[in-house]
């Protein structure tokens, strides 16, 4: 499903065609790798971008684009786990990624529709009990630590308590960071879309991107889920398992001007949904979000969306529901993005949960200054290499247990697995096709496409995503087009083709009779 953002068409930028060297390349084109390139431009460095897809086509792409400073754990919360000093602290990042955003709208003339709204953190329509005194608490801990927030007892369009927070803002994200790009991609400084990174060199080092190599002093990993760049196997799979991404769920309606003003509104469920209102000449457009679940670990992916759309109706009035679309988020143990000095000459920025917009131009700003000498304030608040807060420890553990369990569950439990004449063109499952799993993919034009079900990443066994025609692993939160080719990380390889089709043909009859073909465990 395309997101509103990318119905558009928007600038192109070439793949990747000759060697290259550069002061810093990074790898990702999404607010966080183009911030960063923008930022480093500016100090006189020579950038290059290379982007697997298109410029703001991952994540950035498939936002809700809310610019705010409240992260997903209250004020409250976020300072019972990482203490009142560094919780504040992680705010401030969030206002000076506003103010900078805003800066740079005005330094550059963007036009991509910014603008300061209000934002609201409310109880959830169905909560029944009386939380007006956590709300209370929550505004008194902003505004004593210099938040412009206040207590409402009941905000727009819900009806419920909650805390109003000021100067928030919304933006179109493709267009900002299009429009970036067009500033980067000059001078010495390039942008490449559709260029896998193939290999990562580090005497010297390098990139290699379609048999060409690309040198520079230092790397910047800005893909969502980190690449493992120059790092070890094990340094890097370490660093991958404190990152836990989760798929989240999202629509665009037409509602009634009358119904809400313009503003942010999040929250208190779990997990917790988020309204974004745009008012425009007749009508005003509601984006709402929510429905969030570890990527890949849910049986019906068209669920949350039925979920979510339920919940819409319910909130907006008889809306009139125009674009639907999933993205991923990526948490961290404490609550804190990982922004930083990941290794010799290489930089990481990840796990923004729900703040991409702000934490992904923060880590542009913070790497530009890692990497020209200055020390942020917030450096070793979002070090990469941080010390686990013993508070946090649990969720690492819990978070975590999913991998081994996802791995043994896929290969001991007997599951029930198709055939290919089950799929219809556009569909996608796991079948059984000359004896042994097979992912398999109907394209629109009848044509069978079969590939190992096996991410490979670490071999978790990947599940299909109805919504957004994906293979997802419920280990890590990989995801792969439906001929196994990577959309999103950690994984870095395809998945194996499976050259079986005319085997299989045959075989179809002998398959739907014959379940003792399927290959024990082990073998």
């Amino acid at each position: 499903m395309i997101p509103f953002w990318r119905a558009a068409q928007y600038s192109a930028f070439p793949p990747v065609s000759s060697d290259l060297k550069v002061d810093v390349v990074i790898v990702g084109g999404g607010i966080a790798g183009i911030t960063t390139a923008y930022q480093l431009k500016k100090q006189g460095l020579k950038v290059c971008v290379i982007e697997r897809g298109r410029i703001a086509g991952g994540e950035t792409g498939h936002t809700t684009a809310h610019i705010t400073y409240v992260t997903d754990r209250p004020l409250q919360k976020l300072i019972s786990t990482v203490g009142e000093s560094h919780a504040v602290a992680t705010w401030h990042a969030g206002e000076a990624a506003i103010d900078l955003i805003h800066q740079t709208i005005e330094e550059e003339q963007i036009t991509c529709g910014f603008k300061w709204v209000n934002g609201y953190f409310h109880s959830a329509p169905r909560d029944h009990f009386d939380n007006r005194s956590f709300f209370k608490n929550e505004a008194t801990v902003a505004t004593d630590n210099f938040f412009e927030a206040t207590y409402s007892d009941a905000v727009p369009l819900f009806n419920k308590p909650g805390v109003e927070f000021f100067n928030q803002a919304k933006f179109h994200p493709v267009e900002y960071v299009e429009s970036l790009a067009n500033l980067v991609n000059r001078d010495g400084s390039y942008v490449f879309e559709r260029s896998e990174v193939s290999e990562c060199g580090e005497s010297p080092v390098c990139v290699k991107v379609h048999g060409h190599k690309i040198f520079a002093a230092d790397i910047v990993i800005a893909t969502h889920v980190p690449l493992q760049g120059n790092r070890s196997t094990l340094a890097a799979t370490l660093f991958q398992s404190k990152i836990h991404p989760y798929s989240t769920y999202a629509l665009r309606a037409r509602i009634s001007q009358a119904l809400a003003p313009e503003a942010l509104f999040w929250d208190t469920d779990t997990p917790y949904n988020y309204v974004r209102i745009d008012a425009e000449k007749d009508y005003s457009y509601a984006i709402v979000g929510g429905r969030d679940h570890k990527t890949g670990q849910i049986d019906d992916a068209t669920q949350p969306m039925r979920e979510l759309e339920r919940y819409a109706r319910f909130i907006l009035r008889a809306p009139i529901i125009l674009q639907r679309w999933s993205g991923q988020v990526v948490e961290t143990d404490d609550g804190l993005p990982y922004i930083g000095k990941i290794d010799e000459h290489q930089y990481v920025a990840t796990g923004f949960a729900g703040n991409g917009m702000t934490f992904g131009t923060i880590a542009g700003l913070m790497i530009t200054e890692a990497i020209t000498g200055r020390v942020s304030p917030w450096r070793d608040l979002f070090d990469p290499q941080r010390k686990s807060i013993p508070s946090g420890a649990w969720n690492y553990i819990k978070e975590n247990l999913d991998y081994p369990y996802y791995l043994l569950k896929d290969r001991l439990i007997q599951e029930s697995f198709l055939s290919p004449n089950d799929l219809a063109p556009g569909e996608g499952a796991l079948i059984r096709m000359a004896g042994r799993r097979v992912a398999a993919y109907r394209d629109e034009g009848g044509n069978l496409i079969t590939v190992s079900p096996n991410c490979t990443h670490m071999g978790c066994r990947v599940h299909w995503n109805k919504i957004e025609s994906t293979w997802d692993c419920p280990c890590h939160g990989s995801r792969f087009e439906p001929d196994g080719h990577v959309r999103s990380g950690p994984a870095e390889k395809p998945l194996t083709p499976i050259d079986t089709q005319q085997r299989a043909a045959s075989m179809i009859p002998a398959l739907r009779t014959s379940p003792e073909m399927e290959p024990r465990p082990g073998t």
